[in-house]
Order: structure tokens, then sequence, then C-alpha cells
């Protein structure tokens, strides 16, 4: 058996961990794709809101090459997706409906997702 190469996008994403950002965005008025808000907490659903996952390992500027692959991952299967600074970081922002679709795709390339645990339900 030997080795072969299953082409940049994987081998780069495969060592990656990304988390979901707790809070909920929207695009700032006339600046859709390129700029985002935070959504003040609410008990009600919202249809537009976006949800930013911000990737934990690499960080810095070694983190923007690696939020491009992972938007052209999600552009692949036509996920609406845009990679904007957020919090001093590059963040991936996807519809709130698309975030099951955007995860499922991510975690078949190898791509971590870091999820949250309580002391009450720790697993």
């Amino acid at each position: 058996m030997g080795c072969y190469f299953r082409g940049n996008i994987v081998n780069t994403l495969q060592l990656s961990i990304v988390h979901r950002l707790p809070q909920s965005y929207r695009w700032s008025a006339g600046f859709a794709g390129k700029r985002v808000e935070p959504i003040p907490p609410s008990g009600s659903e919202c249809e537009n809101c976006l949800v930013a996952l911000k990737l934990l390992s690499p960080d810095g500027d070694s983190a923007w090459p690696v939020m491009q692959k992972l938007r052209q991952a999600l552009d692949d299967i036509e996920v609406d997706c845009s990679v904007v600074e957020c919090e001093g970081e590059p963040c991936l922002f996807v519809n709130h409906q698309d975030e099951f679709a955007a995860t499922c795709r991510l975690k078949n390339f190898g791509v971590a997702i870091a999820e949250p645990f309580s002391s009450y339900n720790p697993f």
C-alpha cells in the first residue's frame, strides 16, 4: 500500500479546530459580506442571524489562509459564507439555518469542532 496525495485543502484543514462564538451576528447596514455587528440577546430566533466560527488553531496571521480554505469548502456545497475580521481574528460567518450543513461539511474535511459543555452536563 502506498501513500497518495489527497489535496492541499484536506491536508491543511485536518489540523484545524474551530468553535462557534456564543453571540449571534448580522451584517452591518450597507456592508453585507464585509462587516458584522453583534445582535443583542433575545428570546426569539432570528431568521437572518449569522453564526461565527472562529479558528482555535492556528491563530494569528496564519489563520487567514486556513479560514479562506474553510470558506472554499463551504462554497463547494453552495453554503453562503464570508470570512470577516471579528474580535481581531478572522471568523467564518454562515447563516444560522446553514450552521449544521457547514459544520458537517467541515467535519468531513477533518476539521474538529469544539463543542461547549457545562459542569452540570459535561458530556
